[in-house]
């Protein structure tokens, strides 16, 4: 089992930038496939970075350039660097973790809101 944490979220004018962090516990991350995903009110969930263990990171084309995934294998600990915030990435964001030979992810965090203002 994996427990997942995240923090970091608040309120940014547009423009600046957030780091989440994904802290886990239970078993290493360095083993597993860590997503970031949001979902802003009355929209479905969306992925916006997937960390992989031995390949570049993934990112939608709504966030590339501006969002940035990293892992922490000493802390256990991914993070996910927003730059350039805006309106439109208001959410509330997850990480969640599964393994490489899943595509379902198994293991959520409790999400940490973001808010960003004009």
């Amino acid at each position: 089992q994996v427990q997942l944490a995240e923090s970091g979220g608040g309120l940014v004018q547009a423009g600046g930038s957030l780091r989440l962090s994904c802290a886990a516990s239970g078993r290493a991350l360095s083993g597993y496939v860590i997503g970031w995903f949001r979902q802003a009110p009355g929209k479905d969930r969306e992925v916006v970075a997937t960390s992989y263990s031995s390949s570049p990171p993934y990112y939608p084309d709504s966030v590339k350039g501006r969002f940035t995934t990293s892992r922490d294998n000493a802390k256990n600990t991914a993070y996910l660097q927003m730059n350039s915030l805006k309106p439109e990435d208001t959410a509330i964001y997850y990480c969640a973790a599964r393994s490489s030979m899943t595509s379902r992810y198994d293991y959520w965090g409790q999400g940490t809101q973001v808010t960003v203002s004009s």
